[in-house]
């Protein structure tokens, strides 16, 4: 590896410490906050001097970059969304940098409606999101540019391909729902940046009501007392099939905490509460055949499934259909017309199951899925749509078969796959299974390990990767990076940590805020637990993460530096002190909690990676990847931990270096397939060079 084998580029270590509720502060590297700073440009310059050279002459690169280009070259397909006969579905066909978005006719025929490709040839624009209208002759889509995911709205008429309206800016994080005949559609806004505070510009959202080509500064408000007092507030809307009930879903940043309004539009639209802040759960709730449906937290930590008249909405009033499972998590309902049975996803410990039931809530049985996976989508036909009555479409994947779409029939109970994802590729015999194991504090984990057998014939090269947060599930899935390294030899583990969503919101509790340590103690104990059973060595350990996963990873490489062999830790938090001034870090507060809080503040600095590092450590070898038009985690995170490593590790920088790896024109989201096989060759070529994996074994694949 060709770096300097006696040291890194200078960078200046201020004496700043400040005094925080009585807690003195350090903060050596606040001035690469500042990007007017000389500095700062030198910083990057001289991080980028040496990370290029070092990545570019890993070994068995070259390899790998093919067999990730073989195995993300079969493409993928999504499940359709079905409207008056029409099916709009996406999909990478092998070559494409993305997806495109294609509308199928009533005969079969088939066509592209939207390919960021053709939008853009540069491959730097990506299609966000999308909502065909309920007749199908009109389309809303988002685009953005570069990363940003500063997002356009737009709509195109469904026949000609002609453009109706937009772009409209301001559109991150938009929902579309469409009112009765295509003229009119619910949406959501930013205020423009004049009219809110310096700092603020990424939040005051507004829900309104606008007409197709109008001039958006027409649009008509939506609101209810206090829905806009908090200015982090995200917000959801739905619109019934008749067009009568408006539903309105809200929170303050990512919180647990959601609020439900419903309107009347057929009577004077004003927004009635369902749910508030002060009842503290998670809810999704919409109008379908005339009922309420609540697909809720309250009362059940696993999710559970109401009903009630939407002229009584409130809790006291539902009725609940299906009730907690104490063995699986509701993560979804589809209503099946025209007769209205549910079709319910569940997830169990991970691996997904159906559910079906009458429009009562009664069982009616378990439809089988291919195996133990996880679903991509899950879809129905609408009422304009007779030919899909009593079917649903099921999007599947597992850890070794690349997505699928299966068209199920509740009637006589028969399957049929309808879409494969287009390529192919030799995807070799590889095992997979579900261990468990115990953390610090005895609670059981399950995780995930993909080998070439199912026993450890010696320890192996092993990644071990998580999340841990946001009650995001990690379920199996498809994955050319976990594939590769295990092809070449190694072992590929993922565990279910706390603060996910595999075990519904209380597992997600009691991995965030004052419980955040038991996350990293769980992966810890993964790491532990996959020596003790000989599929590794610490010297054969590495870790790899990304956002939140990026704080895990951060996290466990400044407390437990000897267990692991090398990192990557990838667009992360890592200053927990200062995360709420940069980016959106001020709408993860309720999972992290807040600086301002003398309390709270302790629970940050005990994890806080950057400020966890210490003067004298052997620390692993340490790959940081940030983009540079990340607007969710500032990079500053990234360039922060790099210089404190850097100054602090006692491990020499030929044998375990800390690099930075910072990348443009990309940022927290989607990006082209050329750049993600960039990416993933220097992450996996890092990781295996410094756990003695061999990737030039990947040539005879």
């Amino acid at each position: 590896m060709s770096t300097d084998p006696n040291t890194y580029p200078a960078a200046d270590r201020s004496a700043l410490v400040e005094d925080l509720h009585g807690r003195s502060v350090a903060d050596p590297y606040r001035w690469l906050e500042d990007a007017a700073d000389p500095r700062t440009a030198a910083f990057h310059a001289a991080q980028d001097a040496l990370t290029g050279p070092a990545l570019a002459s890993l070994p068995g690169r070259a390899a790998l970059g093919d067999r990730l280009q073989q195995l993300l070259d079969v493409g993928a397909v999504s499940t359709p969304a079905w409207r008056a006969g029409r099916a709009f579905s996406v999909r990478r066909d092998p070559g494409q940098e993305h997806a495109v978005l294609l509308v199928t006719e009533p005969d079969g025929t088939e066509r592209v409606l939207l390919d960021p490709a053709s939008l853009d040839p540069s491959g730097l624009t990506t299609l966000d999101a999308w909502t065909p209208s309920r007749e199908g002759d009109r389309l809303a889509y988002q685009l953005s540019v570069g990363g940003d995911e500063e997002s356009l709205l737009h709509v195109l008429d469904v026949d000609s391909g002609e453009l109706l309206d937009g772009p409209v800016d301001r559109c991150r994080y938009s929902c579309v729902a469409w009112l009765p005949g295509g003229e009119e559609l619910y949406y959501v806004r930013r205020l423009p940046p004049e009219q809110v505070p310096a700092g603020e510009e990424q939040f005051h959202r507004r829900v309104l009501r606008h007409r197709v080509g109008a001039d958006p500064s027409t649009d008509v408000l939506v609101e209810a007392p206090g829905m806009y007092d908090d200015p982090t507030f995200y917000f959801g809307a739905t619109v019934s099939a008749d067009g009568r009930w408006l539903v309105v879903a809200g929170s303050p940043g990512t919180a647990p905490r959601d609020s439900v309004w419903i309107g009347d539009l057929a009577s004077t639209g004003e927004l009635v509460v369902v749910l508030t802040q002060a009842d503290g759960v998670k809810a999704n709730a919409w109008v379908e055949d005339g009922r309420l449906l609540v697909h809720t937290t309250l009362g059940a930590p696993r999710w559970r499934l109401c009903a009630a008249d939407p002229a009584a909405p409130q809790p006291v009033s539902w009725t609940e259909l299906v009730g907690e499972d104490a063995g699986s998590v509701l993560e979804g309902v589809r209503v099946l017309q025209p007769g209205g049975e549910l079709v319910l996803a569940r997830s169990r410990h991970a691996v997904a199951e159906l559910a079906l039931h009458a429009p009562d809530g009664a069982p009616l049985g378990a439809p089988a899925l291919p195996g133990p996976g996880s679903l991509t989508g899950l879809s129905v036909a609408d009422r304009l749509t007779p030919t899909g009555a009593g079917r649903v479409w099921v999007g599947w994947t597992d850890f070794v078969t690349p997505t699928q779409v299966h068209r199920l029939d509740v009637v006589d109970g028969t399957s049929e796959l309808v879409a494969s994802a287009p390529g192919a590729a030799d995807v070799p015999g590889l095992h997979t299974q579900q261990l468990e194991y115990s953390s610090a504090d005895g609670e059981t984990i399950r995780m995930f390990v993909i080998s070439a057998g199912a026993e450890p014939d010696r320890p192996r090269p092993t990644l071990l990767t998580g999340y841990g947060g946001f009650s995001v599930s990690r379920e199996p899935g498809y994955a050319a990076s976990a594939l590769a390294w295990v092809q070449a030899g190694g072992v590929w583990a993922l565990p279910s940590l706390r603060g996910g969503g595999e075990e519904g919101e209380a597992w997600h509790r009691a991995g965030m805020r004052e419980s955040k340590q038991n996350v990293f103690d769980d992966f810890h104990a993964a790491a532990e637990t996959l020596v003790a059973r000989g599929w590794t060595t610490p010297a054969q350990l590495a870790i790899m993460g990304g956002s939140n996963g990026g704080l895990l990873v951060g996290a466990a490489l400044t407390q437990r530096p000897a267990l692991y062999r090398a990192v990557v830790c990838s667009a992360p938090l890592l200053d927990m002190v200062r995360y709420e001034r940069f980016s959106l870090g001020r709408t993860w507060n309720d999972e992290y909690g807040t600086a301002d809080d003398p309390v709270e503040l302790g629970w940050l600095l005990g994890y806080s990676p950057y400020h966890r590092v210490v003067e004298g450590t052997a620390y692993p070898a340490t790959l940081v990847t940030v983009f540079a038009s990340d607007t969710r985690v500032d990079p500053v995170h990234g360039a922060k931990l790099t210089a404190a490593l850097q100054h602090a590790t006692s491990a020499p920088v030929d044998t375990a270096p800390v690099l930075l790896r910072t990348e443009g024109d990309v940022g927290h989201g989607a990006r082209s397939v050329s750049r993600t096989v960039a990416l993933t060759v220097d992450q996996l070529g890092f990781l295996a060079l410094h756990t003695g994996l061999r990737l030039d074994d990947l040539r005879g694949s």
